[in-house]
């Protein structure tokens, strides 16, 4: 009996161990989300009106892209729902063309409605092979829409990359709850 009690304690002390340093990378994530809202704002101040009136949307805030010919993109973020955060997401791409070099960019997707972003939350989203991001600068988002729902604005952050596609793109969600 003694045994099974120790054996029970050590194995909620792992799953204990390993929330928190979830818990603590995800915290993480959130805080980087909000400096790269602010660094998105700042860049393009019309990108307010997407953050006030989209149903939701999801910021990566460290989106490393790389490749030669065979290229690939991976990130994590913050997915929120009214401005509220719901929950974290992945972003992973392999593709295959035309590319070369390597980028870090922060990337942001707006979902104009309530089923737009209830279908991001299915999990397994994908982006259609044709979509690419209007990149954030001064003016930019002024005359950018929404396309079957969604839009997406990414602005580099570092290194360089003769690549701007977003397609292909596929994200996996997980709520908070």
């Amino acid at each position: 009996m003694k045994v099974l009690k120790t054996i029970v304690a050590i194995c909620l002390l792992f799953i204990t161990v390993g929330a928190t340093a979830q818990n603590k990378k995800d915290k993480e994530i959130i805080a980087d989300a909000e400096k790269a809202k602010t660094t998105l704002l700042a860049k393009d101040k019309g990108l307010d009106k997407f953050f006030e009136n989209a149903s939701g949307y999801a910021i990566f805030p460290n989106v490393g892209k790389g490749g030669l010919i065979i290229g690939g993109a991976s990130g994590n973020g913050v997915v929120y729902e009214n401005g509220t955060a719901i929950g974290m997401a992945s972003l992973k791409k392999v593709n295959i063309g035309l590319q070369a070099g390597g980028q870090a960019v922060i990337e942001v997707i707006f979902f104009e409605t309530d089923a737009t972003l209830a279908e991001f939350k299915k999990g397994n989203y994908e982006l259609s092979a044709e979509a690419s991001a209007v990149i954030a600068d001064k003016g930019k988002s002024k005359n950018a829409n929404y396309n079957d729902g969604v839009i997406v604005f990414a602005l580099p952050k570092s290194g360089l990359m003769v690549d701007a596609s977003i397609g292909g793109q596929k994200f996996e969600y997980d709520s908070f709850k």
